[in-house]
């Protein structure tokens, strides 16, 4: 069940500028931290909510194709693999496109592609980004067993974190779970202010290590706890993505999938899922986009 995740939010403007009377003003306060508390009981349901599928969490190799090539391509036996995205139009951060892409394996080509528009009523609350994003993640790849079967994906990449998380447990990992399939995070940007991970740490180990196309290092926080990895995923570019697990697979095997699903920087199923959410708001929001 993946009700928790759709809880209303009490929008609107908090505070009114030109307010002049102390009773409104009285009002408005008291709405504010009403605001504030039912943010509050959200975060304390979803932290229950994390703990609870965390303790279905597998960090291993489940399946046979993560464990088998041939003398050419890694993974042999796999065909099918997913990637899923969020955009949100700018203008309305209500207003949001979510994009499943399939693609066979290993030639990276297109078989599937769905796009729907979704209306996102839970806050943006950092840490939490599952509690905005999972449940529509989770009804595309329903949508996708119910109409077209024949590609659901053995594996799905997600645009965010698995592992890589102040609770060891992102949105790639509340979506495995609740789908049961193996899942990747991949996340453009390192997930700071935990640990001891800060941007400039994360800066100057990339320019120490990250030389070419298939370099990584393990993002480890000062606890000494292994978080994921940094991959540089092209030669020729300079930022890495982070690469972390999400559910049924181990660390090096995502970092080794992620890395052959590249044509560019990020992997090519959760950039096509990118490129068709952001057209779709572009057509049909008449809005730019954002991730």
């Amino acid at each position: 069940m993946v009700s928790m995740f759709h809880l209303g939010w009490l929008g609107g403007t908090v505070f009114n500028r030109s307010v002049s009377t102390v009773g409104v003003v009285f009002t408005d306060i008291r709405r504010y931290l009403g605001i504030l508390t039912f943010t509050e009981r959200m975060k304390e349901q979803w932290r229950k909510e994390q703990v609870t599928l965390k303790e279905k969490l597998l960090e291993q190799d489940t399946e046979e194709w993560q464990q088998t090539s041939d003398d050419t391509t890694p993974f042999y036996g796999l065909k099918y693999v997913a990637g899923l995205d969020l955009s949100y139009a700018k203008d309305d951060p209500e207003k949001a496109c979510a994009s499943l892409v399939v693609m066979s394996y290993p030639d990276l080509e297109v078989v599937y592609s769905d796009c729907t528009p979704v209306q996102v009523t839970a806050p943006y609350v950092p840490g939490f980004l599952c509690a905005r994003e999972v449940g529509f993640h989770v009804q595309m790849v329903d949508r996708l067993q119910q109409s077209a079967s024949e590609y659901m994906p053995q594996v799905l990449l997600v645009d965010g974190n698995g592992k890589l998380h102040p609770s060891g447990f992102g949105i790639a990992c509340h979506l495995g779970v609740l789908t049961d399939l193996p899942t990747v995070g991949v996340a453009k940007n390192p997930f700071t202010g935990f640990d001891g991970m800060t941007k400039e740490k994360h800066k100057n180990v990339s320019a120490e290590q990250l030389k070419k196309g298939g370099d990584s290092f393990l993002v480890v926080g000062t606890s000494g706890k292994v978080y994921g990895r940094a991959l540089l995923s092209k030669d020729g570019i300079t930022s890495p993505v982070y690469v972390s697990v999400g559910h049924r697979v181990t660390l090096d095997t995502a970092v080794k999938l992620v890395y052959a699903c590249c044509q560019y920087r990020v992997p090519e199923p959760i950039r096509q899922a990118d490129l068709r959410s952001r057209e779709y708001i572009r057509l049909h929001f008449g809005s730019d986009s954002t991730t």
